[in-house]
């Protein structure tokens, strides 16, 4: 083969693509596609130099092919920025979208329990038929404050992560039944708070309630609200998947609850080490209410304020290349 003419043959097409490599960063949609040629070509070429004896050319092609692979492919995304992402956009993006599903559940769980909370104590029949007189004098009077002094803070922080995280893991787990069982799980939640409050509000001890319920609470509810509301609409996408294939659908809304699942890890962390340390401290009660309320409204202010943006910038918190849809032009 005549070097000297296959180099001046093919040396404006190795240039074109050292041009296009080195301006990857602002190509238009053709000189993309020109570039991702201009790569096999110049591949082809370089598999065509290695039977010769020029080193030189061989090295420099070898460059460029690895150069405009590196352009072609894409780099991996370091694992800090994709943490990044994570709670800046694709968490909070998807708490952002749900977020009627996720007040709705809300709503409707504060209604239940707030019900049972009125029937129990305004029924002594109901009370006795829960438990007797005896065992509601020691659980209003003693066990429902002792329950959180009664344990190290730092092992019963452990213990109510775990706790509360199995509670949402099990909402979470059973959208994969396309989220049939979650109200089930949910009225049992909002029965149990709600005949805790009915019998402690029985003996005038409501004050104690929620003195003691809302500083954790409000985060811990917050985060089952979540999950539920991401389970839900994973069972309304196969209902009503849009425009979209059902299985497109499903599967996006499956990555969503997963995306929850992860963000609830540390949401669920702080309401435990709420739970643990403020909840049972000497602090006076508007003080423990209000760390509470802090903690709540950050977190809503987190979901809003970056789920918004997100969502407005056309974000979803999908996989940016998720296997399952199709690209289209």
């Amino acid at each position: 083969m005549d070097i000297d003419a296959f180099v001046s043959a093919h040396k404006p097409t190795w240039d074109r693509l050292e041009t296009l490599v080195r301006h990857r960063g602002s190509l238009s949609g053709p000189e993309v596609d020109e570039m991702v040629d201009l790569y096999q070509r110049v591949a082809t070429h370089l598999s065509i130099v290695r039977s010769g004896s020029d080193q030189l050319l061989v090295g420099r092609l070898s460059a460029l092919v690895a150069r405009a692979r590196s352009a072609v492919t894409g780099t991996h995304t370091p694992a800090w920025r994709e943490f990044i992402r994570f709670f800046a956009v694709s968490f909070p993006v998807v708490a952002y979208r749900a977020r009627w599903w996720w007040a709705v559940t809300a709503a409707l769980f504060l209604v239940v329990s707030t019900v049972v909370g009125a029937w129990v104590a305004r029924n002594p029949d109901v009370q006795a038929a829960i438990a007797g007189p005896e065992q509601i004098k020691q659980l209003v009077e003693h066990d429902f404050a002792d329950y959180y002094s009664e344990h190290p803070a730092a092992g019963f922080a452990g213990q109510v992560w775990l706790n509360n995280a199995w509670v949402s893991m099990q909402v979470i787990a059973t959208s994969v039944l396309l989220g049939i069982p979650i109200p089930y799980i949910l009225w049992e939640n909002a029965a149990n708070v709600g005949v805790a409050g009915g019998l402690m509000a029985s003996r005038d001890r409501l004050d104690i309630f929620f003195g003691l319920i809302t500083p954790h609470g409000l985060l811990e509810l917050t985060a089952v609200f979540l999950a539920a509301a991401v389970g839900m609409r994973l069972g309304w996408a196969a209902i009503d998947p849009g425009p979209r294939k059902r299985t497109e659908a499903l599967a996006e809304q499956g990555r969503a609850v997963v995306s929850v699942a992860l963000g609830l890890v540390v949401v669920l962390l702080v309401s435990g080490l709420i739970e643990a340390m403020v909840t049972p401290s000497p602090l006076p009660t508007w003080a423990r209410v209000g760390i509470g309320v802090i903690a709540e409204g950050a977190f809503l202010a987190y979901v809003v304020i970056f789920g918004r943006r997100a969502s407005r910038a056309n974000e979803t918190g999908d996989l940016e290349r998720a296997p399952d849809v199709a690209p289209s032009n």
